[in-house]
């Protein structure tokens, strides 16, 4: 097999193009995820601090004299628990979804004639020893 056709028959199994689109949906969700913190948190919530401190971003929030920017690490904070909180969320409901599913399995099904035979044959055989 050439490696070209290795490598095609590597791309197209079912678990590398779900993880593409995983992390497809999971960029753009990313990106929602940071403009509603940016956009709507972040004006609605930290906007007197914003106002007491006498700045009109979140990123300018600046340790004075240093480089360390706490705006945009609090700004990264509230995207990353909002991020985890929604996958946790999503892999609750994948867990209870798939727990219903593996507790209807069906009962197993009778013995056959042949079988409740055979046993009959054991404990017989068995009951003369």
């Amino acid at each position: 097999m050439s490696m070209i056709q290795e490598f095609k028959k590597f791309a197209l199994k079912g678990n590398v193009i779900d993880l593409a689109v995983g992390v497809v949906i999971g960029g753009a969700f990313g990106k929602i995820v940071a403009s509603l913190v940016e956009d709507i948190i972040t004006p609605a919530v930290l906007a007197p601090a914003l106002k007491a401190a006498h700045l009109s971003n979140l990123h300018d929030l600046v340790i004075p004299g240093t480089a360390i920017k706490y705006g945009n690490f609090l700004s990264n904070c509230i995207s990353f628990l909002i991020v985890a909180w929604s996958l946790f969320l999503v892999i609750k409901a994948i867990n209870k979804f798939n727990k219903k599913q593996s507790s209807e399995t069906p009962p197993p099904p009778p013995p056959t004639k042949e079988e409740i035979l055979l046993t009959e044959i054991r404990d017989i055989l068995k009951s003369k020893n």
